[in-house]
């Protein structure tokens, strides 16, 4: 049946005006057909103010400087109304961060949030050492707490600990309500259960505190002052930025230098179920330590290689390196704690980078002896590889270590990253175990032309915010989106211009 309107009305048509009607819809639907085929690519290359990340061929030159960062600079300030926080909160927040040094930034980031977004005054967050590092030193001993308050004086009222209560001429200490946040747990989780535990009990627990704020959240202001929190307020205490100082300025006295996180330890290993390269004896260690530290789970070896989810050896590591066109004149710092399998795994990698270096090869004084264990010694590890001119990780899932460094490098200018794609890597190394090496160095560049080398980019899952946060704590002088905009030069004033505000409004309240 025809549609109305569409069909002629006057006799039949004609062989040539059939062919021509012919004609004129493959044309129609040939152009439907591009434009459906540029759509689809242009979506799949991400959003419309998404850079490219897209590289021809891969220039070991280009490798040693900062990433391109396409217009964009890190911008952490608010760009939005933010008001300061009232003088009257709606109580105290305790939280206990639980973990490594890293897991623990994370977890101060959230608390921040988490205070901000209740309304609440911030108890200096507490750090879990003992269960982790054996180490007491805490918030106190790891980070600048005068710098920690100051920096985030516009954001959330922090105090060192819960003063007491005075009431009817009397002191009483306000115990806090012990409450257990569900993981990832949303905003509204805050606002409801734990704000109205807070106003019954004047103060609440969060306990453990890792993991336990969502961290995709649509609001850019909240991300920003997470932002704020890890990359500005959370500065190490002096001795150990300057030990740190000292050991880079010893490893560039030579040139520049690449860092490499090789993450080759027992608790991987283990957690990662990646057993059969090991003699029986480490194989019973790493299964025992798994069976005590983790969930059981179904692990074969050969299936967890071929989809990447083994740690690379030493020796990968070296390779892909090779194969990108570093030599053996490349000085290279590690971080990392003990090897598992120790120098038969370490000696093929050694044989192709000789100049390899650690903290205690490099700065081996009585200073390093006393300020570098522990949390303090993954401190001195984190901030000589933020200050590397390359760092490359070799187990950037569960690794936190990894994750911030990359994020904390995306805003320290775009510095370059090397991430290796395992899965996309282990059936080449596979193959070349097999005797397959013909063509082995082009096929590693090849998968390495596909990863991002530190420029900005989408994040898309399982990326985690930590790990890239662009845009939201990135701007443009001449941005088309007015939400990318860098904030005004006088944003600080803006800032303090609210506090002083409130600080008056509260001084007249109480007149």
């Amino acid at each position: 049946m025809r549609r109305p309107g569409f069909h002629r009305q006057h006799g039949r048509q004609g062989v040539g005006s059939g062919f021509k009607a012919m004609v004129v819809k493959l044309s129609v639907a040939a152009l439907v057909l591009l434009i459906c085929t540029l759509s689809l690519f242009y979506s799949s290359t991400g959003t419309s103010n998404a850079p490219s990340s897209f590289r021809s061929e891969i220039r070991l030159a280009e490798l040693w400087n900062n990433a391109d960062s396409s217009g964009w600079k890190p911008s952490s300030s608010p760009r939005t109304h933010w008001p300061p926080p009232p003088t009257e909160t709606n109580g105290y927040l305790r939280v206990r961060c639980n973990g490594g040094l890293n897991q623990q930034r994370s977890a101060i980031s959230n608390a921040v949030l988490a205070a901000r977004i209740m309304n609440a005054t911030l108890v200096l967050p507490e750090l879990d050492a003992n269960s982790f590092w054996h180490d007491d030193s805490g918030f106190y001993g790891i980070y600048d707490v005068e710098h920690f308050i100051k920096t985030l004086r516009y954001d959330v009222k922090i105090v060192e600990i819960i003063p007491e209560n005075q009431k009817n001429g009397k002191k009483k200490k306000i115990k806090a309500f012990p409450m257990r946040p569900p993981r990832d747990a949303p905003i509204s989780w805050y606002t409801t259960d734990a704000l109205k535990k807070m106003k019954e009990h004047g103060a609440i627990y969060l306990t453990p505190f890792s993991h336990r704020l969502a961290e995709e959240i649509d609001n850019p202001e909240y991300q920003r002052l997470r932002c704020r929190v890890n990359y500005h307020a959370l500065r190490f205490k002096p001795h150990i930025m300057k030990l740190s100082q000292s050991i880079v300025d010893k490893l560039r006295a030579q040139g520049p230098y690449m860092s490499i996180h090789l993450r080759f330890e027992m608790d991987m290993l283990a957690f990662a179920g990646c057993f059969d390269i090991f003699t029986p004896k480490e194989q019973k260690i790493l299964k025992k330590y798994r069976e005590e530290n983790f969930a059981p789970k179904r692990l074969v070896y050969n299936e967890r290689r071929a989809i990447g989810k083994c740690p690379l050896t030493p020796e990968e590591v070296g390779l892909i390196l090779r194969a990108l066109g570093f030599d053996n004149s490349t000085r290279i710092y590690l971080a990392a704690g003990d090897l598992f399998g120790g120098e038969r795994f370490m000696n093929p990698f050694r044989s192709l980078f000789p100049r390899l270096e650690n903290h205690s090869s490099v700065e081996n004084s009585e200073e390093l002896a006393q300020n570098a264990r522990g949390l303090a010694g993954s401190a001195v590890d984190y901030m000589v590889c933020l200050l590397s001119d390359i760092f490359m990780p070799t187990y950037d899932g569960p690794s936190n270590f990894a994750n911030n460094l990359l994020g904390h490098r995306l805003y320290y200018g775009f510095r370059t990253t090397i991430r290796p794609d395992r899965k996309a890597l282990a059936p080449i190394f596979i193959d070349r175990e097999n005797g397959r090496t013909a063509g082995f160095e082009e096929a590693i560049r090849k998968v390495m032309l596909t990863t991002n080398f530190g420029e900005p980019h989408k994040r898309i899952s399982p990326e985690s915010f930590y790990t890239n946060s662009w845009p939201e704590c990135f701007c443009q002088t001449a941005a088309k989106n007015p939400a990318d905009r860098c904030p005004p030069n006088d944003i600080l004033n803006i800032l303090d211009n609210g506090l002083q505000k409130e600080a008056t409004e509260q001084t007249n309240s109480t007149i």
